[in-house]
């Protein structure tokens, strides 16, 4: 079992099963929603998550043109994780939001096409996309 939260501790999680994958983007989007030049996220088993505390302060922005909606504290402001379009159950969590050790660790870069200037991508061995991984 992994929990996790967010900043204020308003929203906390379970997730039931191990993650999936997990992965870095570096793609515009990722950088405005987070402030920083990559988000970490784990693609968890579908249905696997379970919001214990806080389903009233979850709110998530649809960016209308087929993205993943985004979804966060609306307390806070804490990036939670992202939910597929066409697959409600299927969710990227934001690693910065579990608690202690996810059990994974990111495999690739995807969109670093779009990296941050500022902020070279370490030399890291992991694969990289310059768009989407799955693309």
């Amino acid at each position: 079992m992994v929990t996790g939260r967010c900043l204020c501790g308003g929203v906390r999680y379970e997730i039931s099963e191990p993650f999936e994958a997990a992965g870095y983007c570096h793609c515009t989007r990722c950088q405005r929603r987070t402030g920083s030049a990559a988000s970490a996220s784990g693609r968890i088993v579908p249905g696997s998550l379970r919001v214990v505390a806080g389903e009233e302060l979850i709110r998530c922005w649809d960016p209308g043109d087929g993205g993943w909606p985004k979804c966060f504290c609306s307390t806070c402001g804490s990036a939670l994780w992202s939910r597929h379009p066409e697959e409600p159950d299927r969710l990227s969590v934001r690693l910065g939001t579990v608690d202690g050790d996810p059990g994974v660790r990111p495999a690739w870069h995807q969109f670093v096409a779009y990296a941050a200037v500022w902020e070279p991508i370490p030399d890291d061995g992991l694969p990289r996309f310059p768009e989407s991984r799955s693309a």
